[in-house]
């Protein structure tokens, strides 16, 4: 893709019931999913949940055992890897000791036969791109991991693909570095308008570079959303829990579509997971929950933790569940440790899940 090409002209990617088996484990279980053109999707999920097998299914490392993989309306399944007109990133850079910055970039280029001056050219331009335009003369060991990892980004961007393939790019830099280069990623994707899958377990990366994630578990797709849906409307328990941090509360189904949870009924978010009457356990958010100072309550705060411009606080209810709380810092400070409080949840829908074992 020509650095200059406007956003938002990247290639479509679709994933079509891919199934893929290792032995007995099952990697991937009917995956289908879409990309749009110029979107940076990011597949979250555990280890072991197939969003590394997804990524090099379309990279063209993996072979569905069935199933489609398209780029662009064409079917790509059974194209070599070196005829696809995609580029990757590894988390262990997988950079040419051997070569300088300047002739690592360049390297794609010098096998597709492209003439010296114009591989120069090239591979200073994605030098100037990636912020490294002094360090072409330097080799890998002379660099720092983020450097690294640039000259890893301009390699992949070198040949102009029009689908950007990052597995876990971010993940052996340290916090500093990790949200720069993050942020530095997320800027050339929306410049260059390139499709870009992102592999990573963070889901805070996830969510603050993503224009929509994908969370996977054993093989299939959970949700894929916006950042802000995915974090506000999860569709499963799983979901909920795996991105952000939600607390478990007892609660008990009443019939309506209503749950009761710390004295109160609310209406249940999507549909009835059990009958009436049916133990329950009611999901929530810390930034949902509503603590005040109660000397006859029966609920006591266990433990806070600072965090800036909140804290948040660890409630015991009785019966001895822990709930997490987050309160304003100058609010939190009339609560300390021991304090008897009321907790109390807004009158919104909340998303039940069937009780904890």
């Amino acid at each position: 893709m020509d650095a200059d090409r406007a956003p938002g002209t990247g290639a479509p990617v679709e994933f079509r019931t891919l199934r893929r088996a290792f032995g007995t484990t099952v990697a991937l279980d009917g995956l289908d999913l879409t990309v749009h053109p110029g979107e940076l999707l990011a597949l979250l999920g555990p280890s072991g949940c197939g969003k590394t097998t997804a990524l090099r299914m379309l990279a063209g490392f993996e072979q569905p055992d069935s199933g489609e993989v398209l780029v662009d309306g064409r079917d790509i399944t059974a194209i070599p890897a070196h005829r696809r007109d995609a580029g990757m990133v590894f988390q262990s850079y997988s950079l040419f000791p051997h070569l300088s910055a300047l002739d690592n970039v360049a390297f794609g280029l010098r096998m597709r036969k492209v003439s010296a001056a114009e591989r120069r050219a090239r591979a200073s331009e994605l030098l100037d791109l990636v912020g490294l335009p002094d360090h072409g003369t330097r080799y890998p060991h002379q660099l720092s991991g983020g450097q690294q990892q640039r000259i890893a980004l301009a390699r992949a961007l070198a040949l102009r693909p029009r689908v950007l393939l990052l597995d876990e790019p971010l993940s052996a830099l340290d916090a500093k570095v990790r949200l720069t280069l993050r942020e530095e990623i997320r800027r050339l994707q929306q410049e260059l308008g390139i499709t870009t899958l992102f592999v990573t377990h963070d889901q805070e990366e996830a969510l603050s570079m993503a224009d929509r994630v994908a969370v996977m578990r054993g093989g299939r797709l959970e949700q894929c959303a916006t950042p802000a849906e995915l974090y506000a409307r999860p569709a499963t328990a799983f979901v909920a829990e795996f991105v952000g941090t939600m607390s478990r509360i007892p609660g008990r189904m009443l019939d309506g579509g209503t749950v009761e949870v710390l004295g109160r009924r609310l209406p249940v978010d999507a549909d009835a997971p059990a009958a009436a009457g049916t133990e329950v356990d009611v999901l929530v958010r810390p930034e949902a929950v509503r603590l005040g100072h109660d000397p006859e309550g029966q609920a006591r705060i266990a433990a806070t933790a600072f965090l800036g411009a909140v804290t948040r606080m660890t409630v015991t209810l009785p019966g001895g569940t822990p709930v997490k709380a987050d309160l304003p810092t100058e609010s939190a400070a009339e609560l300390p440790p021991g304090s008897a409080v009321s907790v109390t949840l807004p009158d919104r829908p909340v998303l039940v899940a069937p009780r904890a074992a």
